[in-house]
């Protein structure tokens, strides 16, 4: 089976994808839309990842691969509905990531809580002069309230290291009723009264659904000294927004793991001091990138074998 793979992965995951006839991308960037149609032409199966455009474009012209195997649990890069009717089957890696991207919504938080990235530039940029009672003050985190926008995997996991571990009372919005979350959270019945929290993460699929979830009226729901994390998918966020309400002082700060255009990031959201800045590491630690690699290959083996496949969207 001739498989291309839109990015270099861990030496584990590409050991075990040896046993197909496997072409590596040598680009760090997103495919683009000529590159996701011959590759859907010259190959089998491929194994697109964040930003690879996939869109219904992709599948205007001839098409040999029958199986989309993406890297990650997100699929927004990918046309499901068009992919399904050009007869290619998309799967992802749900689970996963689960962890590891809830590591990061809390170290987003407690980073934008307590200042932490503008402490760091301020003392590599050799201002310190030692410390100070009143330098640098930012906000206690245990026993605040934490509003979770998306109590899927990822978003409970958030919500057990908040609660569990810092003592934080959980609400949080979804669109389906989840009467019994798994641990002490509540409910509410609308956006604005979870983005009303002291600590607001986002946690929900990207997507159309999801387009512009949060936009200036959901962030005026915040108290002034509220502060927003996005660990989710950039495009769930009004980035222009979000970065007027900052600059406004409309929020306190905020963390950012995700963009809306990524790989670009607004100079204007370089510039602010009140906001944490992530390249996307969400899922950056190698035995998690282990995981997620071997339930590519585990989608990959059971299509050339004619098996059910453990991951289908």
């Amino acid at each position: 089976m001739r498989v291309l793979v839109s990015r270099r992965l861990t030496p584990k995951v590409e050991a075990a994808l040896a046993a197909f006839e496997t072409h590596y991308r040598e680009s760090a960037a997103p495919m683009t839309l000529s590159e996701c149609r011959a590759a859907l032409a010259g190959f089998d199966a491929v194994v697109p990842t964040l930003g690879d455009a996939f869109g219904a474009e992709a599948f205007t012209g001839p098409i040999r691969a029958r199986l989309l195997a993406n890297f990650g649990v997100g699929v927004n890069h990918i046309d499901v509905v068009a992919a399904r009717a050009a007869g290619v089957t998309v799967t992802n890696t749900p689970g996963a990531v689960t962890d590891a991207t809830a590591d990061i919504a809390l170290t987003l938080l407690l980073m934008s809580a307590r200042r932490a990235g503008e402490g760091e530039r301020f003392l590599r940029a050799g201002h310190w002069q030692g410390w100070q009672p009143t330098q640098l003050l930012g906000q206690h985190v245990s026993g605040k309230s934490l509003g979770v926008i998306g109590m899927g995997r990822i978003g409970r996991a958030v919500a057990r290291r908040a609660h569990f571990g810092f003592g934080m009372q959980v609400r949080f919005f979804n669109r389906s009723a989840l009467p019994d979350p798994g641990l002490p959270a509540r409910q509410v019945e609308t956006l604005a009264e979870a983005m009303a929290a002291d600590f607001v993460v986002v946690a929900v699929p990207g997507g159309a659904g999801n387009w512009h979830l949060i936009d200036r009226a959901a962030l005026a729901a915040m108290p002034a000294h509220g502060h927003f994390i996005n660990i989710s998918r950039g495009d769930v966020v009004d980035e222009g927004a979000l970065i007027a309400a900052l600059e406004a002082g409309q929020i306190a700060g905020a963390g950012l793991d995700v963009y809306e255009h990524e790989p670009d990031v607004p100079a204007r959201l370089i510039a602010l001091e009140n906001v944490t800045l992530l390249p996307h590491l969400g899922t950056a630690a190698e035995e998690v990138r282990d995981g997620m690699g071997l339930m590519v290959v585990a989608n990959l083996v059971a299509f050339a074998a004619g098996q059910t496949l453990p991951n289908p969207v």
